[in-house]
């Protein structure tokens, strides 16, 4: 069977209609964009304006994503402080030799953006998400910079005063209202006792405004300010204090957090929080000598621990004899760094100023090659996060100075998810 009839069988089209007609019909078009597979996919925004308006449509996005499964692009990594965040009149100032927002490229699009000077403007990296980064200058000011369009949006100041805080970045990107997002501040106070409530404050891109409440939480609980947390459909989780984990849904009306413990001890140098391939929580924490990664599950809503392994540094390095010869790596401490994105057998590391990844299913450690400042910063006093991309063409968050979504013209229901 050949490739216009194996086409005109599953779209079920007349046997006369002719390419023409095929290329010109929104919905067939996308019946048959709907059967190419990703690195293909991405090639085609550039074929025509209708081409990309199609595929970027919210419809089409959210029945693509559903069947094929996204993956993400490293960017580089982003070197965060908070010793500057927040500071008081008289706390740490950061030397002018040192940049605000550094980036250790991995990436010809990781070059572009440091050579561009934008990173400059940002003030302080806070968090990101789908490639879309949450920057500022607390407490005054907070811009969000889109990749795709290259632009800044600099948020209304809020209008709550924290002294100190975590904030979380979430976006949500619906089959019919497209793209969206929020910034959610979180309060922290410095001690748990009777402080059962935690005060946020979210600032939303369909209502452009922040909105303050207060959560209950069945427990005493107290977040640990500056530390990244994690967000994974909406749902946000942070450190707090004690060795727990607080969870929040952001898109649940009722407005609690709860409190799980971190499996075992948690007085450990080196803490991150990840996405597993299935979409729960992991967590993982090193020592000079050891490594271990869980993930969190639920049955019949009871949360539990679950260890997906454990690795010994030392016997990572025998395995990997090149590797450690070439850069020392018996000699030096080794660290967990962070998880890549959704997935759970690989994770970055750290030993000296040199970022690796180790695959546990191979067993391999490979360097990963970057570009960047490495002699202006402390590692021991500084987050080293990825900064990832979905490798997917989106339509433009901001559109001139607006905080409205640019949602370009969408695929009907009836065609986008018969797939």
């Amino acid at each position: 069977m050949s490739c216009s009839t194996r086409l005109k069988t599953s779209l079920g089209m007349r046997s006369d209609l002719s390419a023409h007609e095929v290329l010109n019909n929104n919905d067939a078009m996308c019946e048959v964009l709907l059967l190419l597979p990703p690195e293909t996919i991405y090639q085609l925004i550039l074929v025509s304006k209708r081409w990309l308006q199609i595929i970027s449509s919210p419809y089409f996005r959210h029945t693509y994503l559903t069947k094929w499964k996204p993956t993400f692009q490293l960017i580089g990594f982003f070197v965060c402080s908070s010793m500057y965040l927040g500071r008081r009149k008289d706390g740490v100032r950061r030397p002018r030799a040192e940049p605000s927002l550094p980036l250790l490229s991995t990436s010809s699009i990781g070059d572009e953006i440091e050579s561009s000077g934008v990173l400059k403007k940002l003030g302080y990296y806070i968090d990101s998400s789908n490639g879309l980064l949450l920057c500022g200058r607390h407490p005054k000011a907070y811009y969000l910079w889109d990749f795709s369009t290259q632009k800044q949006q600099q948020l209304p100041r809020p209008r709550v005063h924290f002294d100190e805080l975590c904030m979380s970045l979430v976006t949500e990107d619906c089959p019919d209202k497209g793209f969206s997002y929020k910034v959610i501040r979180a309060e922290c106070v410095g001690f748990t006792a009777n402080s059962t409530k935690v005060r946020v404050e979210t600032f939303s891109s369909k209502t452009t405004t922040w909105s303050y409440s207060e959560l209950t939480c069945p427990e005493p609980v107290s977040l640990s300010s500056w530390t990244p947390g994690r967000v994974i459909n909406g749902v946000v989780y942070w450190h707090a204090t004690g060795g727990k984990i607080a969870i929040y849904d952001s898109n649940s009306e009722e407005k609690r957090v709860d409190v799980v413990k971190l499996p075992k001890t948690y007085d450990y140098d080196e803490q991150v929080l990840g996405e597993t391939a299935d979409g729960c929580l992991q967590y993982g924490w090193s020592t000079k000598s050891v490594m271990e990664v869980w993930k969190l599950g639920g049955i019949d809503n009871v949360l539990k621990w679950n260890l997906l392994f454990k690795l010994n540094f030392k016997a990572m390095w025998r395995k990997n004899p090149t590797e450690a010869t070439r850069f020392n790596a018996r000699t030096k401490e080794t660290q967990l760094l962070a998880f890549l994105n959704q997935k759970s057998d690989s994770v970055y590391i750290r030993c000296d100023t040199h970022i690796f990844i180790y695959d546990r299913e191979t067993q391999r450690v490979e360097v990963v090659q970057y570009q960047g400042r490495k002699s202006t910063f402390v590692w021991e006093f500084c987050k080293v996060v990825p900064y990832f991309r979905r490798t997917w063409p989106s339509s433009p968050l901001f559109e001139n100075s607006s905080m409205t979504i640019d949602t370009p013209p969408q695929c009907n229901a009836s065609s986008a998810g018969t797939n």
